[in-house]
């Protein structure tokens, strides 16, 4: 398989797909007509050189690839839900373009403040109820003599408990699945491409939903990683030292994790393959299959940022007619520009949706 670096993540009632400067958002209205929507990718952390360091890359990519995310689920959520406010229509068309303007600006630095906020939170929940709160319980050990090498080894398996736990408990929630299935399209159009395919419903349904650079792949990586190095905290006396130590590491967790999930996608190496499986396996929680208008709605997605003709025919020597000239002529500019330029990027995050 060969990768083509597109990553994205399920949406409401449709999938954000990234390649490269460029992200899309491709939805499925109430009225049944997909809203696709393509942005200029900007990392919230700026261009400079330090950012795209090994490790370092992967806390940015992490954190700016949360407040993406989060963005382009808020606006899904906005369109899939966007239901003709008549009062709302009438109110603004009573306005004069400058009170529409000091309107739309309020209304955006609003929705920033809400995003980032968010973010914050989702952060805070999760460290604290998959990082601190496993050695909180298992510290509990102590109280029948136990040492605290005994204490991080039953660290582990509360942290993997309550991972998958979570991951099986989302996974049963109705209003959850549709979203799976999006996931399950998304990681269907890229396996389709990377292996080959041409991006069509048909081969996009016959593809796997399972996919080794996926972000449930990458928290579960993030979990196994943790545990390897929290027993680094085996030899210091201090429990609140051992607690605030894990704190810290959480950035260094994900640097690690991501490094490794971005190894375990360029390579079809047997270990590569061994390391990949438990993280695919837990894919089948939060991911499931996509129905034929699922898969429309990915193919958007992928075609708005991604020249998968062009990636066939250099990776595949595969010739696939564009659908008219306009389309060949743009990308194939769009292609002659990628094989002409050297790129130093941070890589594509693993998506990291709401289960992802």
């Amino acid at each position: 398989m060969k990768p083509s670096n597109i990553g994205g993540q399920a949406v409401m009632e449709g999938i954000m797909m990234r390649h490269k400067d460029k992200y899309s958002i491709a939805v499925r209205r109430p009225d049944k007509e997909i809203e696709v929507k393509v942005e200029d990718y900007k990392c919230i952390f700026g261009k400079a050189r330090i950012w795209r360091k090994p490790i370092i890359r992967g806390m940015v990519s992490f954190i700016d690839s949360l407040v993406t995310g989060t963005k382009c689920l808020m606006y899904s959520a906005e369109i899939a839900g966007d239901e003709e406010d008549e009062e709302e229509t009438r109110k603004n068309a009573a306005l004069s373009p400058e009170e529409l303007e000091a309107k739309k600006k309020k209304e955006d630095k609003a929705f920033k403040a809400l995003l980032y906020v968010t973010v914050a939170i989702s952060i805070v929940i999760s460290i604290a109820a998959f990082m601190l709160l496993p050695y909180a319980l298992a510290s509990l050990c102590r109280k029948v003599g136990a040492s605290e090498v005994v204490v991080t080894i039953v660290e582990a398996f509360v942290k993997l408990g309550l991972f998958m736990g979570y991951m099986i408990l989302i996974s049963r929630m109705k209003d959850i699945q549709r979203t799976f299935m999006y996931h399950g399209a998304e990681h269907k159009c890229i396996n389709c491409v990377e292996n080959g395919k041409p991006l069509t419903v048909e081969n996009v349904l016959e593809s796997s939903r399972f996919h080794r650079r996926c972000g449930t792949s990458f928290l579960f990586l993030v979990m196994i990683v943790s545990i390897f190095l929290h027993f680094i905290f085996v030899l210091v006396p201090s429990y609140w030292f051992r607690l605030f130590g894990r704190l810290l590491m959480v950035p260094v967790v994900s640097g690690i994790s991501f490094e490794i999930i971005q190894w375990a996608g360029r390579t079809d190496s047997k270990f590569a393959l061994m390391m990949s499986k438990p993280g695919m396996a837990m894919q089948k929680f939060t991911t499931k299959e996509p129905t034929a208008d699922m898969a429309e709605v990915a193919i958007k997605a992928v075609e708005a940022v991604f020249d998968w003709r062009a990636y066939l025919k250099t990776e595949f020597n595969l010739d696939i007619p564009y659908e008219n000239k306009e389309n060949g002529d743009l990308s194939a500019a769009s292609a002659q520009s990628e094989s002409g330029e050297s790129e130093e990027r941070t890589g594509n995050v693993p998506e990291t949706g709401a289960a992802q």
